[in-house]
């Protein structure tokens, strides 16, 4: 199966996950992981900037890898789909959990 098989199966599975489990809008933990370097970690700051997103960072034990939060308010499962889409696009080995 394709990367971009394994995606849309893993977003259609997000997707209905999201509508079964929370009533929308609600409030919505993003957790991402990337390899330690502030350029990613910004990058992935710019794309949550100005929505009211509250961040947290915390490294690994080794210092290789950082974990990345996100809070954020989201109006609904597409929102908040599209929004990972977003930050793969955008941030080179980015790991979505």
């Amino acid at each position: 199966m394709s990367s971009e098989k394994k995606s849309e199966a893993f977003y259609n599975k997000l997707r209905t996950q999201l509508y079964e489990t929370a009533s929308w809008p609600s409030e919505y933990l993003y957790k991402f992981i990337v390899p330690t370097d502030a350029s990613k970690i910004n990058q992935i700051e710019e794309l949550f900037n100005n929505l009211g997103a509250v961040i947290t960072t915390k490294e690994s034990g080794k210092g290789t890898y950082t974990s990345v939060s996100v809070n954020l308010h989201m109006k609904n499962p597409e929102a908040v789909i599209e929004k990972y889409k977003e930050v793969a696009e955008n941030v080179e080995g980015v790991i979505s959990l």
